[in-house]
């Protein structure tokens, strides 16, 4: 069962790649998605009973596929549309390049601008990654009704207005890049995130690199690029070997990827500092490039966060600018930044934002209240392993 629980994992890869073709082929966005989930639903009937197939990937794309033809036999549709649709998939049918950029056209087509930037961005998450919508909504903090009511409204506005399936050219390009990078970005963070699945994250940085050979000259598309991989070249120094999160200070550098990190230092000197992923970007390049944590350069850091607040002020973005600051200058001025960020209540509850202020007050010296805090955070943690590696910390300190 395990073996089958792995296959099926491994196939949302293909769930995205049967999607964006089969709406690229049939320009129906309910059908490509009622195909696809039917193929999963039959992988995880047939495969614990019959066994995994070879390629489980073709598996399903040949099973969505027959699934598109019957519906589109009983529909009468018109030959042509039938035809293409048999050809989807098959030995030779489709060069590579176009089947693999199905989904960067697909992200253009979620991000016209006809359609708000959050549902750009959610539209996309859920057809080209499979995420959950309850995931969607969470990250943007409504609930799960309203997220699903988005992105239906957002499929009925694509097909109404009849918005072509391309990557657009010209000022139309530029228009819609916004929303293109916040959908990689919310992708790499579904993969990078501490309950996260690594194939997103490995999706957003492919991505990422057509995107940077579409636009070469663009400095925020290759600054996303850089930030990617400075991020993700830590995914092996992120849990230990029982699979726990290890936190930044207690990571084993020799364990990131050097050669990623080389990249995007590369990057970025040849890149200037134009929007948020530019700043980002050079966050991460203030870690990559500290030889350890106590050698981070926090002050640069701090002052970054402060460029970010003033051009992309989030409540997110405030609790991590207290971090920066908490460190550059003191528990006590990152105390009173965090007291700032959580005025308005956008980070009530939120576990990220009371570990913080536990870190903050373990280091002003008062250890049984952040004992305390650390274990709130853990009650309010969105994830088992979030929850272990709080509890740990107030343990820690416990002791």
């Amino acid at each position: 069962m395990t073996s089958v629980a792995a296959a099926v994992s491994a196939g949302w890869d293909s769930y995205a790649r049967i999607v964006a073709s089969l709406i690229r082929v049939t320009g129906d966005w309910t059908l490509a998605e009622d195909c696809a989930q039917e193929a999963m639903a039959a992988a995880l009937e047939r495969w614990p009973r019959d066994g995994v197939p070879a390629n489980p990937g073709g598996w399903l794309l040949t099973t969505a596929r027959n699934r598109a033809i019957d519906t589109l036999r009983r529909a009468a549709v018109e030959k042509t549309k039938l035809q293409e649709v048999a050809m989807l998939f098959t030995s030779g049918s489709s060069a590579p390049q176009e089947i693999d950029d199905d989904r960067l056209r697909l992200i253009f087509t979620c991000c016209h601008p006809a359609l708000s930037l959050e549902a750009r961005v959610a539209l996309t998450l859920r057809t080209i990654a499979g995420v959950p919508t309850p995931d969607i909504a969470r990250a943007f903090l409504v609930t799960e009704s309203t997220m699903t009511r988005r992105i239906t409204r957002a499929k009925s506005k694509i097909a109404d207005a009849r918005i072509p399936y391309r990557v657009p050219e010209g000022p139309a390009l530029a228009e819609r890049l916004p929303g293109v990078l916040a959908v990689l970005y919310l992708l790499f963070t579904r993969g990078y995130d501490a309950d996260g699945e690594p194939a997103f994250a490995a999706e957003a940085i492919r991505l990422a690199r057509l995107l940077a050979g579409l636009m070469p000259g663009d400095p925020e598309v290759a600054s996303l690029l850089a930030l990617f991989l400075l991020q993700h070249s830590r995914r092996n120094a992120r849990r230990d070997a029982l699979g726990d999160l290890v936190t930044l200070e207690k990571q084993d550098r020799s364990r990131w990827d050097g050669p990623a990190i080389a990249e995007s230092v590369e990057i970025l000197l040849r890149t200037p500092v134009t929007g948020p992923y530019g700043v980002q970007a050079r966050i991460a390049a203030c870690h990559a490039m500290a030889e350890s944590f106590a050698d981070t350069d926090w002050a640069s850091i701090a002052g970054w966060y402060d460029e970010l607040a003033r051009i992309q002020p989030s409540p997110v973005v405030a609790l991590n600018r207290a971090v920066a600051h908490g460190y550059a200058h003191g528990p006590a001025a990152g105390l009173a930044l965090l007291a700032e960020a959580r005025s308005g209540g956008a980070l009530d509850d939120y576990a990220a934002a009371i570990a913080v202020q536990a870190d903050l007050t373990a280091r002003s010296g008062d250890t049984a209240g952040a004992v305390t805090l650390f274990r709130a955070a853990a009650a309010a943690a969105p994830s088992e392993v979030e929850r272990r590696a709080l509890l740990s910390r107030a343990a820690e300190l416990g002791a």
